[in-house]
């Protein structure tokens, strides 16, 4: 075999390893979006998530997980592995799935999440958006509109943030999400409810993205290979609240339409609105059609359902209260589900 053959089989096995070590197996969505892989090393996990001062690397996953479980943080922050001669963080940043840049931030001081950038996938026939944050750098020439594969780079980890307490070089790290959109009408709604407040980043501000736990998606991938499904993981979430409201157009509907669960009664006598159901992040997990004569003594808007033992497992988003024997949305929640149907 000729030296030039030889160095190309060398460049092939190194690049089947490296792809081994990114999805854990072959024909998966999502890499993984450094050069950590230690969240596969269960017994290991501090080496992966990096921890808020003070706290165990728990407080660098998804979910409840600040301020004694009132806080949500909606990613996962990643361990620097690589530095520069100067102590600098050096991870490069890869995109963790086939897909375009749908927005980037290149002013650290106009986000808690520095310079950051966020890409559009389309993942088992629907919408996600991947979010990387507080870069150092954002590779050259990508902007809006870049078409980017799996595993290329797109940037350099960083400490970058506007927040007054800054990040310190051994707290370097990757904060990622993964997360679907909630409304191409978010600039509009935001005006409407808050018009002496700025917004910096249009469709794009954190307000309109609910995020999947992107830990249990790598995990959960690796462990179906081929079998992962990203529309059966987020119907099978466990169900926070549930809601009807009478509003029967609004964008979610038709990018998520995968999440319809349509009803034989709608063909017959038209559709009166929806039934959503809610986990505890505020992602709809299901849509399904009404009939007029099956919410006949509905409002145009009705709390239907609230699971307690979630509601206390997770109740960090505020959507939901007690009062009393009862159940009622919060006034946070009232504005969610406007900002959801708007």
């Amino acid at each position: 075999m000729s030296r030039i053959a030889n160095l190309s089989l060398v460049r092939l096995l190194t690049g089947i390893v490296w792809l081994s070590l990114m999805t854990g197996l072959f024909g998966q969505p999502f890499y993984l979006p450094t050069p950590n892989t230690a969240i596969f090393d269960l017994q290991k996990q501090e080496n992966y998530f990096v921890a808020t001062p003070g706290r165990t690397w728990e407080s660098g996953t998804f979910g409840c997980v600040r301020s004694d479980g009132l806080q949500m943080h909606e990613g996962i922050d990643i361990r620097c592995v690589q530095r520069d001669k100067f102590g600098n963080p050096a991870d490069p940043i890869f995109a963790t799935a086939d897909g375009m840049v749908a927005y980037i931030n290149d002013k650290e001081a106009l986000s808690n999440y520095g310079k950051y950038i966020i890409i559009r996938h389309v993942i088992d026939g629907i919408e996600v958006y991947s979010l990387y944050a507080h870069l150092s750098r954002i590779r050259s020439g990508l902007k809006p509109g870049s078409v980017v594969r799996a595993g290329d780079t797109i940037g350099i980890m960083g400490t970058t943030a506007n927040t007054r307490q800054r990040i310190t070089s051994d707290r370097a790290h990757l904060h990622f999400e993964l997360n679907l959109f909630l409304n191409d009408k978010f600039p509009f709604w935001f005006k409407a409810r808050y018009p002496t407040e700025r917004n910096d980043h249009g469709v794009w501000n954190g307000m309109n993205m609910a995020g999947l736990d992107p830990r249990m998606i790598f995990l959960l991938q690796r462990r179906q290979g081929t079998n992962f499904n990203l529309v059966q993981y987020i119907q099978n979430q466990t169900e926070l609240f549930r809601v009807f409201t009478r509003k029967k157009d609004f964008p979610f509907l038709k990018r998520y339409s995968a999440l319809i669960v349509r009803n034989p009664k709608v063909a017959q006598e038209g559709l009166a609105g929806y039934e959503i159901s809610l986990n505890f992040n505020g992602v709809p997990i299901r849509l399904v059609e009404r009939a007029p004569s099956e919410v006949k003594n509905y409002s145009s808007l009705e709390l239907l359902y609230v699971n307690a033992d979630e509601q206390k497992k997770n109740p960090c988003r505020k959507f939901v209260t007690r009062k009393g024997s009862s159940w009622e949305l919060t006034n946070y929640g009232l504005s969610y589900i406007e900002l959801l149907t708007y």
